[in-house]
């Protein structure tokens, strides 16, 4: 009989208390319960550790030392697994070369699609690019002036790893005597052994010759052979030809470097070919015979004609594609020719990223309300040692330009603002330095402050310094390339007159629309080609809109997406596998979607099931647990205080279990209140104007002061453009002194009113296991300090430095403070043992001999944080610490739980423990990028108690969310739309939670509005 469920024995895993549950398979089950109730824990940790690790085990030895092996999970017994596939929150790629083209693999459908149907047009004239037939090609040779000299290969091979030792012996026994390897012409037998592991290119040389009246037989016949010889390809490479001489006579964009040559005979007959007749060397005329015979040095003819990575002295022909006018010629329509990532397509400016790195005036001067001597020329001002040569440059140019130092920035004349940043143009000025008692003057060009930048990050070797004068820099687009990241000749190639970097430019809506369409401007033979790749690509973007995806653009890099985003990116690349009978395990992939776009999601999760998969879902969303065919519900608390199965069953059997919270709150036992009255605000308010960052279309919205304000709207309205690339990067820049780019926008007014803004992101606090709740925030540091100050340690002479984990001293050298040993089994999993020698407490015996309350340090790092509050209720420092990361829900963590075991939500919360237990000074601005990730119904409660908490001490405090629990008890909303992309950044609504619902464009009062009638 085949296996009905998934039976789980005696899972142990973490806080996980012996649970025995029974999962039905081919269903879509979710996972629920308070955060840290151990709802990972046994859906990644037991079920998906122990399916994975017994896949991998079927494999070979072989195979398996190249694949992860997943630890064996503590758990009895496990029945009914299938191979388990697991989707997490974790970002994709943070490679700036990946985007979500090529993460889905619709870029490699792209590339083959171009590549097969794309039609080559003319730069030049716009015109379609023909084949070139041989006497094209001989005209267009016979063009150049007379006596120019020049050698006709055939590119054999190109960009390839090889030895290629028998094609060398094939190419000799034709009669071809010489050829260039890698930019080096040698004679054939005395060329050097290749590495198979590179690649490279080789050119046998077919002719060499002299342009004249006499040499058009010739040529035809020995472009012919190269032809042959390289499938359809040949080179020209000009000798001694100069720029102006080539292009008189000539059309073509071909620029030669004019370099000389030696100069000798030809007419030596061993260098015809005896087989062809035709080889190289073959001469006819006395006067054809003026050419070297002596291998040109090793990089002769490398210089590179800018952008097309083609040397200066090359002519390109093909029997395939050339622009018979302006001479633009294509070598090769293949899939690579239009992948950044290959040298064969990338832009050779920028290398494929589409951006390069430049100095930013607004990054150089980022406060234009300072003058030069308070330190607006901010590189210059804060130099490391402070240098007076740079002051007495600025005063020497004030004198010369007629400004003065102590005029605001934003007041300078632009000619002086220009004369700063970018120098005198090469125009010489005086310059006068002074050294001890004596001044001098120097009259020479001003380089400029960007000038100078950009010439010490050249030349320093230090990577310190690099680092420093990077924080000067911001991505701009190449200027070769304009951002599309290939080389002119891919981006010749156009199907219905775009080219591939125009379409990766739409959003995934307007792309399915555009493939959908274009089958009706390709021909019947096109059509024929084009079906089975359009049928792939129009698949996979079907399944990025069907996910809520639609409003992200193709081009976008990995690494700016959330974790929501990249996970339901990999969401719809399951589905478009097709795959069935297998165990799809998900992180809360509702997060960051607002409740329109969530529908879209259940649905396909649904499809998931259907296909005849079993889907185990971990979330809160509750309309996720509504839609569920059976629900598991942990706890009943967090931590230590979970770990147990509360409810299993179906929605209705869970929402009749008492004692389970969740339940209380699915039944409305429970909830979140409606504040009795929205506060007003203390009647100032921070106001953006005129917002046009990614795709705000000129918003204008203004925040109350002394509120909890919700910026809402779908996904990818614009809501972190505005907050985040606005609103916090224009604050931190003017009330923090940050150096970061902000969004563009005309001004912000009202920031005076304010004197800090903290933004409380998701991001991890730590990327090291030596990183923990403690040493983030500080609270570490003074437990470290009262273990030096007991009796004990200073009798022994112990100070803080000797209750450190990361140093030497106090900690167990055996394994360096980790606790652990990594043992490495190869193509088994590797193994972390105990230290033997400290067994896990990560210091040395002599120092957990020093105790508290008959506890070592070892001993505080491992109790709980509500432990902790209890264990230092008389140390008020260390205690406040650890009730504020009790506070905001964080009492069942480790006081020195590793930081690379914390989720995103439980590092936000950490985070924002750490700016509670500041003084509070009332005009704060915090700015909180969905805190609910992550959260329990009642783990939002406690939340929001927190963060009203901050706005009654006179705070301002800016979410951005789509939990409309916290919408709801919001004094004031903003929402973008109406929808994602290009078409939203819009303001739809704005106004307390009663007046957005009644605008009928609002999804989010449309959705809000049942709540509030609760």
């Amino acid at each position: 009989m085949a296996l009905t469920t998934i039976s789980v024995r005696g899972a142990r895993e973490h806080n996980l208390k012996n649970v025995s549950v029974d999962i039905p398979r081919d269903t879509l089950t979710v996972i629920t319960g308070l955060s840290g109730s151990g709802k990972s824990s046994l859906a990644f940790d037991t079920i998906y550790a122990e399916g994975q690790r017994r896949y991998v085990e079927s494999l070979s030895a072989y195979a398996r030392q190249f694949l992860e092996m997943m630890q064996k999970p503590d758990v009895d017994h496990i029945e009914g697994l299938s191979p388990a596939i697991s989707i997490e929150q974790k970002t994709t790629s943070r490679n700036p070369r990946s985007t979500v083209a090529t993460v889905t693999e619709i870029y490699d459908y792209m590339r083959l699609l171009w590549a097969r149907v794309g039609i080559p047009y003319s730069p030049a004239t716009g015109l379609p690019i023909a084949a070139q037939t041989v006497s094209q090609m001989v005209d267009r040779v016979m063009a150049l002036p007379e006596g120019t000299r020049l050698y006709l290969l055939a590119p054999v091979v190109r960009g390839r790893k090889g030895e290629y030792k028998k094609e060398m012996l094939e190419w000799q026994k034709a009669g071809f005597t010489r050829v260039r390897i890698d930019g080096e012409l040698v004679e054939i037998d005395e060329a050097p052994a290749l590495d198979k592991k590179l690649k490279h290119d080789i050119e046998v040389v077919v002719d060499r010759l002299v342009v004249n009246p006499e040499s058009a037989t010739r040529l035809a016949d020995s472009f012919e052979t190269a032809l042959k010889l390289a499938e359809g390809l040949a080179y020209v490479d000009l000798v001694d030809v100069t720029v102006a001489d080539a292009t008189a006579k000539s059309p073509s964009r071909t620029r030669v470097s004019g370099r000389p040559v030696p100069r000798t005979g030809l007419n030596d007959p061993g260098d015809r070919s005896p087989e062809t007749g035709l080889g190289e060397g073959l001469s006819t005329n006395a006067a054809q015979s003026d050419m070297p015979s002596n291998p040109s040095p090793k990089g002769e003819g490398s210089k590179k004609m800018k952008g097309t990575g083609i040397p200066d002295n090359r002519i390109v022909f093909s029997e395939k594609f050339a622009c018979p006018v302006s001479g633009f010629t294509i070598a090769e329509i293949e899939p690579r020719l239009f992948s950044f990532n290959a040298p064969q397509g990338a832009c050779p400016a920028c290398d494929g990223l589409g951006e390069k790195l430049l100095f930013d005036e607004d990054l150089v001067v980022p406060n234009h309300a300072l003058s030069i001597k308070k330190g607006a020329v901010v590189p210059w001002a804060k130099s490391n040692p402070p240098s007076p040569y740079y002051m007495q440059v600025l005063g020497s140019l004030a004198r010369e330009f007629g400004f003065s130092l102590d005029t605001p920035w934003a007041e300078l004349p632009g000619e002086a603002q220009l004369v700063i940043l970018h120098g005198t143009g090469g125009k010489p000025v005086t310059l006068t330095f002074i050294d001890g008692r004596k001044s001098y003057d120097v009259k020479k060009p001003f380089e400029g402050v960007i000038g100078n930048l950009n010439r010490r990050m050249l030349s320093t070797e230090s990577a310190w310094m690099r680092e420093e004068l990077s924080k000067y820099q911001s991505s701009a687009p190449c200027e070769v390339c304009g951002g599309a990241r290939l080389k002119p000749e891919a981006l010749a190639v156009k199907i219905g007159m775009r080219d591939i970097s125009s379409i990766t430019h739409l959003s995934v809506v307007d792309a399915l629309a555009w493939f959908t369409a274009i089958p009706a401007e390709l021909t019947t033979q096109q059509t024929a080609i084009a079906e089975r790749i359009l049928k792939e690509i129009l698949e996979r973007l079907g399944f990025l809109n069907n996910v809520g995806l639609d409003y992200l653009n193709l081009d976008r890099t990995s690494g700016t997406l959330s974790g929501g985003e990249s996970q339901r990116i990999r969401l719809a690349s399951q589905i478009g596998s097709g795959l069935s009978g297998v165990l799809y395990v998900l992180d809360e992939p509702s997060i960051g979607l607002h409740q329109r776009d969530n529908d879209m999601l259940l649905a396909t999760l649904r499809r998931l099931r259907d296909l005849g998969n079993t889907v185990l879902v971990v979330e809160h969303d509750e309309d996720a647990i509504r839609t569920a065919d059976y629900v598991i519900d942990m706890g009943p608390g967090a931590g230590v205080h979970g770990g147990n199965v509360i409810a299993q069953g179906t929605f209705e059997e869970v929402l009749a279990t008492e004692g389970s919270i969740t339940a209380d709150y699915l039944a409305g036992r429970r909830s979140v209140p409606v504040p009795a009255k929205r506060r007003k605000g203390n009647g100032k308010k921070l106001t953006v104007h005129n917002a046009t960052a990614n795709n705000l279309r000129g918003v204008t919205a203004s925040i109350p002061l002394g509120t909890f304000t919700c910026i809402t709207g779908v996904s990818g309205s614009g809501k972190s453009s505005f907050t985040i690339d606005t609103l916090y990067a224009a604050a931190a820049r003017s009330l923090n002194g940050a150096r970061i780019v902000q969004g563009k926008h005309d001004k912000i007014t009202g920031l005076q009113y304010l004197d800090k803004v903290i933004d409380i992101d998701q991001s991890p606090i730590g990327r090291t296991p030596r990183s923990n709740p403690a040493t983030y925030t500080g609270a570490f540091t003074q437990i470290r300090d009262w273990f030096a100050g007991l009796p004990e340690s200073l009798a022994r002479g112990y100070k803080s430095g000797r209750f450190s984990f990361n140093v030497k001293g106090g900690r167990c050298e055996a394994c360096q403070g980790d606790g652990l040993l990594k043992i490495e089994m190869h193509f088994l999993p590797d193994v972390y043992v105990t230290c033997d020698v400290c067994h896990g407490a990560r210091y040395n015996r002599e120092t957990l001999e020093v105790k508290f309350k008959g506890l070592s340090i070892a001993d505080v790092l491992d109790m709980t944080v509500e432990d902790a509050v209890e264990f230092f209720k008389a140390v008020p420092p260390i205690r406040d610490k650890m009730a504020m990361l009790a506070e905001v829900g964080l009492g069942y963590v480790k006081v020195g739980q590793q930081a690379t075991t914390l989720s995103g939500g439980e590092a936000q919360r950490v985070k924002l423990a750490k700016e509670l237990s500041r003084r509070a000074t009332g005009q704060t601005l915090y700015i909180l990028d969905e805190p609910t990730t992550g959260l329990h119904f009642e783990d939002v409660r406690k939340l929001l108690e927190v963060l009203h908490a901050l706005v009654e001490q006179g705070n301002t405090v800016v979410v951005i969310e789509h939990n409309l629990d916290v919408i709801k008890t919001a004094d004031w909303v903003i929402d973008l739309g109406p929808e994602g992309g290009v078409k939203g950044g819009e303001i739809v609504a704005e106004g307390t939670p009663e007046a957005v619902v009644k605008v009928k464009a609002s999804f989010t009062g449309r959705y809000l509005k049942p709540l509030l009638g609760k």
